[in-house]
């Protein structure tokens, strides 16, 4: 069964540097890569390794503290390199120095969902998905209500799904199988339109400009998340990597990364490993001029900024390299009215304009108390009332919280409306940060 969303509410940035063939240019195999547990949100990291132990491909870095069953593996075969901490010892990335092809092989026999858990939590693929509410790596003992599937990114200069997926289709198919087996509900699977039907899963064509590609814009439209219940969402290249692993034993731990930004001199498509170094990726790739470069590993919404020596995060698909912007020094700053400023405010030439623009990474304005102005509304599709939820998460009111949405959002909902708000409000941190609250609060 199809069914079809019109997203009207949103906004796609006319950012220059994106790919223009959808074709992988080159290969960069690591020397060395770093998983982070950060990257895992929810997940407390107790190390399986230690410094200098040798690893196969797919076996365990760490595991969580609480559930031991989920786990955190090695994308390569190599030796352990180190295990960084910060303060009060957190441990900040496990660095792996690749020598070989050796991987862990893992038993497929699945014949009902404990074997499905535990294939995908021994695998480590279990920590790649997440759950709502709270926007945290799945509980081992929570069976979800249903499943969500992004089949497509609508994010700035964001991959093609299409290249990232071409001939996976029976690794999709067996993915949505096994998944089917952990809910009593539906898998869900978001869509272009003129995207190919996955079997088994219940296939939601999306129109409109981003957010339509993030999860939560389908959840939300589809099957919205209540009090108690618990969802599950993960990405197509996730779907595809689960049911590589239920076909073969075997996880494939490649990447197509998609090379993007106005700061890349050939914005293309490479392959590489998950969690690869970014030198030899970045190495003659970025333009001549002397400049401070943002490097972020991911899209310029929701991305981590990352040091050119720093390594690929998760959902390693994408790398944004944009101007720093402190060395520009414009007549009047912020307020210019400079036709290479893009805005979304019509006080703003850029924002008749049609032109691709090269934004750089200053915020264009001094923080102040928020403005209940209806522009968080504008570029959220989603039945919730953001600015008051915003309000609600500030007073750590927990019933408004609950009666707001709370449990419907993640961060990654709020990166438009933190683009477009006036009050130069950090969105993302504060919704992260409520989630996190309410979470120790109510657990």
């Amino acid at each position: 069964m199809t069914n079809t969303l019109e997203i009207k509410r949103g906004l796609d940035l006319r950012i220059a540097g994106g790919i223009e063939k959808a074709k992988v240019e080159r290969e960069v195999k690591p020397k060395m890569v770093a998983i982070c547990p950060d990257d895992f949100p929810g997940l407390v990291p107790k190390p399986d390794v230690k410094e200098g132990a040798a690893i196969k491909a797919g076996e365990p870095l760490f595991h969580d503290k609480k559930y031991e069953e989920i786990k955190v593996v090695s994308p390569v075969s190599g030796i352990v390199k180190s295990v960084e901490r910060g303060e009060r010892r957190k441990i900040l990335k496990f660095v792996i120095e690749s020598d070989g092809d050796a991987a862990k092989t893992f038993d497929t026999t699945v014949k009902n969902a404990e074997d499905a858990k535990r294939l995908l939590s021994e695998s480590g693929l279990w920590a790649f998905m997440s759950q709502r509410p709270y926007g945290i790596v799945p509980k081992y003992d929570v069976t979800p209500r249903d499943i969500f599937v992004s089949g497509f990114d609508s994010a700035p200069l964001a991959p093609d799904y299409a290249l990232l997926l071409d001939g996976k289709d029976k690794e999709l198919a067996a993915g949505v199988k096994l998944l089917a087996m952990l809910t009593p509900g539906k898998v869900y699977v978001s869509r272009r339109a003129g995207a190919k039907d996955i079997a088994g899963a219940e296939m939601v064509t999306i129109k409109g400009p981003h957010p339509a590609g993030i999860v939560g814009v389908m959840i939300n439209n589809i099957a919205p998340v209540n009090k108690g219940e618990t969802v599950w969402t993960l990405d197509a290249v996730t779907l595809a990597r689960i049911g590589g692993l239920a076909l073969t034993g075997k996880v494939d731990f490649s990447a197509i990364v998609a090379l993007t930004g106005s700061e890349i001199e050939k914005p293309h498509y490479l392959k590489t490993t998950i969690g690869a170094e970014l030198s030899p990726i970045l190495s003659d790739m970025l333009r001549k001029k002397k400049r401070n470069k943002r490097v972020i590993s991911g899209n310029v919404l929701v991305g981590q900024i990352e040091s050119p020596e720093g390594y690929l995060h998760f959902p390693y698909r994408q790398i944004t390299v944009i101007p720093e912007g402190d060395d520009k020094v414009e007549f009047m700053g912020w307020a210019s009215f400079s036709p290479k400023k893009m805005s979304v405010s019509r006080s703003f030439p850029g924002h008749f304009l049609s032109r691709l623009f090269k934004p750089d990474a200053r915020i264009n304005g001094g923080r102040r108390a928020m403005i209940m102005s209806g522009e968080y509304d504008e570029v959220m599709p989603m039945d919730i009332l953001p600015e008051f939820l915003i309000k609600a998460i500030l007073s750590r009111n927990i019933d408004q919280m609950e009666q707001l949405g709370i449990y419907e959002v993640v961060p990654e909902d709020f990166a438009l409306a933190e683009y477009v708000d006036t009050s130069k409000l950090e969105l993302q941190k504060i919704v992260a940060e409520g989630l996190e609250y309410l979470r120790k609060e109510l657990e």
